[in-house]
């Protein structure tokens, strides 16, 4: 008798334990299920997201499984990504570019808006009138679709405008009935003087140093070209007692290469209040960092924020990230949190430039924060109701 007791306690003991351990599963099931973690399992660099209201979310950017192109992803929640295949093909009727070219023709940096019903994507690609054959012969392009799927089209058999030297990274503002084009003019063949290139080359490093500006000019409303001369809105430090010359220099004062940059720019509109991120140093290095700098207008003056750099490497700190750059921005379902999308590398995925989803911030004195880079297991953004 006392033994079938004993047996018979042993299993009520046993089905606790494993009750219990069930629901403990059930709820780190749960808890994982509400939470996400850098880096999402997308292999682009140059992410940019476009938020489609009552519908989800379209991510493009550079390389991946396009060819020749763009491909897209699209979530419902910016965590879980599906693979919407190639979007954008270069040899589409209105092609314009040369995918023969350098970098296979440097299809880089799509972004795509929503306007008026359609989706216009604008991108970097090299351009097929080379008669100099000039290595770096980018310029920008617009594609139109009835979707964000594509099959997208290029408005024109040409590129937006040409400015007479190479140029990447479009980004569009649309504001009080006006569009505003801003990109970076590349640093091929663009010595400039500064301390910085004197120091250089006095420590028998490099005998110019070449940069890239981020310039900004307003946009036909049809997308056929652009209206007035591009303006200069933002460039690397001139002298080495720049508050911003320390992190803006570091491809240079590492020995890295010697070029300067500012490009990916990303701008928007806080109240009166226009933001224009950027990134600085070298794109393959692991030096590549985020800044950003505010107006009152969208064509500048620009200043530069003295928090700067707001997103870079973690590496010194005990982190594993590298690289960070060429960010969008977006927002949760909810429409509540400000969510910085970029690039970057770990020590895990090697030269692989993969993506990192962080939040970011505008504090009431209207400083900019990005809260990353992370790789740490945090909540994911909220659900719309």
């Amino acid at each position: 008798m006392k033994q079938e007791i004993a047996i018979s306690v042993a299993v009520f003991l046993l089905t606790i334990v494993v009750n219990t351990k069930g629901l403990y599963a059930q709820t780190h099931q749960s808890a994982l299920g509400n939470t996400y973690q850098n880096p999402l399992p997308v292999e682009l660099a140059d992410p940019y997201v476009l938020q489609v209201k009552g519908d989800k979310y379209y991510m493009y950017g550079t390389g991946g499984v396009a060819k020749n192109g763009f491909a897209a992803y699209s979530s419902t929640d910016l965590v879980n990504w599906k693979n919407e295949g190639q979007v954008y093909y270069a040899a589409n009727e209105n092609g314009w570019s040369d995918s023969t070219s350098a970098w296979n023709g440097a299809y880089w940096a799509p972004e795509v808006y929503q306007h008026k019903g359609k989706f216009y994507l604008f991108y970097s690609a090299q351009w097929g009138m080379n008669p100099n054959k000039e290595v770096e012969n980018f310029r920008i392009g617009v594609a139109v679709a009835d979707n964000p799927t594509g099959p997208f089209i290029d408005l024109n058999n040409k590129p937006v405008f040409d400015p007479g030297y190479p140029v990447i990274d479009a980004n569009v503002l649309f504001d009080n009935g006006k569009a505003y084009l801003y990109y970076s003019r590349c640093c091929y063949k663009h010595a400039v003087e500064s301390e910085v290139a004197a120091w250089a080359k006095q420590k028998g490093w490099f005998d110019a140093i070449e940069e890239s500006w981020v310039y900004g000019v307003e946009l036909k409303p049809d997308f056929s070209g652009v209206i007035g001369d591009p303006v200069l809105l933002l460039r690397p430090p001139v002298k080495m007692d720049d508050k911003q010359a320390e992190w803006e220099s570091r491809s240079v004062t590492s020995k890295e290469v010697n070029r300067r940059w500012t490009e990916g720019s990303v701008a928007f509109k806080k109240g009166n209040t226009y933001y224009m991120m950027y990134s600085a140093n070298y794109f393959g290095g692991k030096n590549y960092a985020v800044g950003y700098a505010t107006s009152k207008h969208p064509l500048g003056p620009f200043t530069k924020a003295a928090n700067n750099p707001v997103l870079q490497k973690n590496v010194e700190k005990g982190g594993v990230v590298t690289g960070t750059g060429h960010n969008s921005i977006t927002y949760s379902p909810d429409g509540k949190e400000m969510y910085c999308v970029y690039h970057a590398r770990t020590s895990a995925t090697g030269e692989q430039r993969v993506v990192f989803i962080d939040r970011m911030k505008i504090l009431k004195n209207g400083m900019l924060i990005v809260e990353g880079p992370t790789t740490a297991r945090q909540s994911a953004p909220a659900a719309s109701k």
